[in-house]
């Protein structure tokens, strides 16, 4: 049987929602309805986090599905709250002092940062924070690129909303919990498509609230993906999260070096001064199939042990150009989830990398 958007929202149509006693779809509580062969995605929006019907909704969503089209349908349905969306859009009460108590259970924050845009950054973060989960160890991934957030689009959560909970008395967000990794970003509180036009002030206000009111509970590594640059987001993450480091993407052609070497300074500068734990090198070549072994070096060769000796910091790692790597971010898969592949292996070395960096903190 052919699956149409008109065919699903028909099955929709006979979902009641008891509390307002009309159906979920005339109560305009489905979004992002798709069908892609015999997959069907969509998320349905409650008008409260925890919602006492959320489970009930999901499951008779999945059910009536099934029954129209059979077993062999895939279902994926997301429940969103519409709590705290509104209070992280509203900027105007954001607090102007982060309290550092808060992140007191977080052992250690990184920075990921680059001087320009373009080089892998997210992709970067997202693999990094996976690879580093994968160890056994607790992990956040705060999307701070408040310009242009890709970690939901990366971890397959676009449209996603974050619920809230109760700590202490204090309303507070409940990250997404994807692949072993707690994660929170901008964009899960805007539409993909909405151009975010802040001034300093509130980018800044926003990230702040990012921090404070997130319940990231007790965490081994924050990992932060930072804005290309050397702007207001860094200076905000080195005012106040003291004890924080720095990681820095480039990749080998001189152009990026150029601007890695300022994102390097930046950290290093007076009233910043956060250790930079290293260098990666993304994009460091190519190896095509038709001829193992052989590397082909597109961007150059050598560009981030070069700037490790110039700047003296290590070399982490470096990443090379696959096809696979930038297929897997877009299908929301990160390519650190398979150890038995080139680039799996490489971000496992990567953490590997980091960790023993951050022992020498300790």
């Amino acid at each position: 049987m052919e699956i149409n958007q008109e065919k699903l929202v028909e099955v929709l149509k006979t979902i009641q929602y008891p509390p307002k006693n009309s159906d979920i779809v005339t109560l305009g509580m489905i979004k992002d309805l798709k069908v892609e062969e015999n997959k069907i995605t969509l998320s349905v929006v409650f008008d409260s986090f925890n919602n006492p019907h959320e489970k009930a909704i999901k499951e008779e969503v999945v059910r009536k599905f099934k029954e129209a089209f059979g077993d062999d349908i895939e279902v994926h349905v997301r429940a969103i709250g519409k709590v705290n969306v509104d209070k992280v859009k509203n900027l105007k009460n954001a607090g102007q002092v982060v309290n550092q108590s808060l992140l007191k259970n977080v052992k250690h924050i990184i920075t990921v940062s680059s001087g320009k845009g373009g080089v892998g950054k997210s992709t970067v973060s997202v693999n990094l924070a996976i690879a580093l989960a994968k160890t056994g160890a607790s992990v956040g991934l705060l999307d701070a690129d408040m310009y242009g957030p890709s970690v939901p689009r990366m971890l397959d959560l676009e449209g996603a909303r974050p619920l809230g909970r109760k700590v202490n008395g204090k309303d507070m967000i409940a990250p997404i919990e994807r692949f072993g990794v707690q994660v929170i970003s901008i964009g899960f509180f805007v539409k993909k498509e909405d151009a975010i036009i802040w001034r300093g002030s509130m980018v800044t206000n926003a990230l702040k609230q990012l921090i404070t009111d997130v319940d990231w509970g007790e965490l081994d590594y924050l990992i932060i993906d930072a804005p290309p640059g050397t702007g207001d987001v860094q200076l905000t993450i080195a005012q106040y999260l003291k004890g924080s480091k720095g990681i820095v993407v480039t990749t080998p052609q001189e152009v990026a070096l150029n601007d890695v070497r300022r994102a390097v300074n930046m950290f290093r500068a007076k009233g910043v001064e956060i250790p930079v734990l290293g260098v990666i090198e993304n994009m460091s070549w190519f190896e095509c199939e038709e001829v193992k072994g052989k590397k082909y070096y597109i961007f150059g060769k050598g560009g981030g042990r070069k700037l490790s000796d110039e700047v003296n910091i290590p070399l982490l790692g470096e990443i090379p150009i696959l096809e696979e790597i930038m297929e897997d971010g877009d299908k929301g898969l990160p390519t650190a989830l398979d150890d038995d592949t080139p680039q799996g292996k490489a971000f496992n070395k990567l953490a590997e990398n980091v960790i023993n960096e951050l022992k020498k903190y300790e």
